[in-house]
Parts: structure tokens; C-alpha cells; sequence
């Protein structure tokens, strides 16, 4: 008896230890959470694991897309420690899977490190809440070839807070759930209509 594969089935997932370059610390973290990183399928090499200085310069930080039960979270690991990262952004794997073709399907979430200038070109170019005062680099999640989301990570009130700035544009109407994490669980999600 043959059983088709599931478009989500199809996604390309590496484990942990087969991204090049990523700290020890961080694949043990990262598998003991049961992460596998979903791989953007328009790039031919490992994707969706970056490090960047995504709190302040000098800091380097890392970034990796973890996918644990169809669901991909940000995780942001302040100074390469493993130790409270912040978890961002998680979106159902299904989401982002394209294709015309029952044969000819991809995954096309991807994230990426971007500086101050693309936070500024896409602000001035498309409108929205000012950024905050920027000096460290952001995290660009991204629908490849669609609009995408830049998280700047921004210190409010002695406490860690990532602000969302859309960059591209963005249909009327389109409803997006942005995560952010603080201090306060609780305090988990905003939910904005774009007009």
C-alpha cells in the first residue's frame, strides 16, 4: 500500500549538529529541545542559523529557526549561551510551504542577519512606526520573496523587548501575528491588521 507524503513531511530538516560552525553549546541546547532546523529550499547551502550582534555591538549572538512539532520558533541565544534564549515568532511549518505541483513543493521561511541601512531603506520605502534608535543588527524573518518582518531587539523598561518592523509591503487587509517576549510571560503576543 503506498501513502502519499504530506507537503509538511517534505520539508527538508537538518539536525543540529549538521550546521557548520554552530557552537557546541547550542546543537547540544538545540537537540535537547528536539529542534531540527527547516531548510529554506532556495538556497543550496545549510540556511536558517545566523549569528550576528542582535542586542548591542561587540555581543555576538545566534539565531536558529527551531522546528519542533510542525511549529518553527525563533531562538535568540544572547552572547552564543545557551541560557534563556528569547523565543520568537513561532509559526505553524505548513505556513510557508509553496508549490505548484504536487512533486514541485518548498519550505520558504528563512531567517537572515540585517544592519541598521536595511531597517532604514525598508522603513523610508514603505512607511510604518519609526524604528527605535538602532545601533546592533536585527533578525529578518522572512516568506522568501514576500514581505518579511525584521526583529530589532530593544531594551524597554530594564527589560528585553523585541519590536517588529515590517519590511516590503504589505497586502491591505492582511492580518499578522507578531510575537514578542518580555520578562512577563504573559505578556506574549500583539495581533495587528495591516490597513
Amino acid at each position: 500500500m503506498f501513502f502519499a507524503q504530506t507537503p509538511q513531511a517534505r520539508i527538508v530538516r537538518l539536525s543540529p549538529t549538521a550546521i557548520p560552525g554552530l557552537p557546541a553549546n547550542l546543537v547540544k541546547e538545540l537537540e535537547r529541545r528536539g529542534c531540527t532546523i527547516p531548510q529554506e529550499a532556495r538556497t543550496k547551502k545549510s540556511n536558517n542559523v545566523i549569528k550576528g550582534q542582535f542586542a548591542k555591538p561587540g555581543q555576538t549572538d545566534w539565531a536558529a529557526l527551531c522546528s519542533v512539532n510542525g511549529v518553527s520558533t525563533i531562538l535568540v541565544f544572547w552572547k552564543g549561551s545557551e541560557k534563556n534564549p528569547a523565543a520568537i515568532a513561532p509559526m505553524e511549518d505548513r505556513i510557508y510551504i509553496e508549490g505548484f505541483k504536487k512533486d514541485q513543493i518548498w519550505y520558504s521561511r528563512g531567517i537572515r542577519t540585517v544592519a541598521k541601512d536595511f531597517i532604514l531603506r525598508h522603513y523610508n520605502a514603505y512607511g510604518g512606526p519609526k524604528p527605535p534608535p538602532i545601533n546592533h543588527q536585527g533578525i529578518d524573518d522572512m516568506f522568501v520573496g514576500k514581505p518579511s518582518v525584521v526583529w530589532p531587539m530593544v531594551k524597554s523598561g530594564g527589560r528585553g523587548l523585541i519590536t517588529p518592523s515590517i519590511s516590503g509591503p504589505t497586502p491591505r487587509g492582511v492580518t499578522c501575528l507578531l510575537q514578542r517576549r518580555v520578562n512577563n510571560p504573559s505578556d506574549s503576543s500583539i495581533l495587528f491588521t495591516v490597513l
